[in-house]
């Protein structure tokens, strides 16, 4: 999923100026499970800021809505009349929210509540970590599901670096060396083998060179313009 980070109070503060109505945006996906952007955390900040500006003597008016998400037309089309009531939009979606918003409602000025950080997963009570790069070259299969892209300090795609040491990265003791856990992976399922074979250089023209990546899956236009 996409994690993120809600940005510090003053700094948002910052990018809503002297608006005198503001929309707070909450997301229902993704931000919601890391408890930056979903209903709670848009009704909190919503207060907060509230609170924050009627102490700096200069009161605004702050709703806030929730959508299931903010990357997709059809959700932001139940907020139209909100979105078109305020000057301002504070978004707690990622990255793609703000944006979708943005070009959804062109008129609309939208300024980000989050900071946006990566692919991740959960992997005990309040703690996310990284586990995707969005490479656009999957390369799980040869790696037994464990991506040496994102969880390498440095990226490396064929073993560990002279910095590796007792099965740690050399950028902290309590960060495991991919490397070393592809490794133990792959021997417990008696496919070292894999090792063998020495990967190319990564090509990086699948990831962000040539501009926006997109995706376009002919037989889903085939069916929405039968329909």
């Amino acid at each position: 999923m996409i994690t993120a980070e809600q940005k510090p109070l003053a700094e948002i503060q910052g990018l809503l100026g002297d608006a005198k109505k503001v929309l707070v945006v909450g997301c229902g996906t993704c931000v919601t499970v890391c408890f930056a952007g979903g209903d709670r955390e848009a009704q909190i900040m919503a207060a907060s800021l509230r609170m924050a500006s009627k102490i700096n003597g200069h009161p605004q008016e702050i709703t806030d809505i929730t959508v299931q998400r903010q990357c997709e037309w059809e959700y932001l089309d139940e907020i139209e009349k909100e979105i078109a009531d305020a000057d301002i939009v504070l978004s707690l979606g990622c990255g793609i929210g703000v944006q979708a918003i943005a070009e959804h409602f062109p008129d609309t000025w939208v300024v980000p509540g989050l900071n946006t950080t990566f692919l991740g997963m959960p992997t005990e009570q309040g703690v996310w970590e990284e586990r995707c790069a969005a490479c656009g070259d999957c390369i799980l299969g040869l790696t037994g599901g464990i991506c040496p892209i994102a969880r390498c300090s440095k990226s490396l795609l064929n073993g560990p670096c002279g910095g590796s040491e007792d099965g740690h990265c050399e950028i902290d003791p309590e960060v495991p060396c991919a490397w070393q856990l592809i490794y133990d992976r792959l021997e417990s399922k008696g496919k070292l083998d894999l090792l063998l074979e020495i990967q190319p250089p990564k090509d990086w023209s699948k990831s962000r060179d040539g501009g926006p990546r997109k995706i376009v899956r002919q037989d889903l236009r085939l069916i929405e313009d039968e329909a």
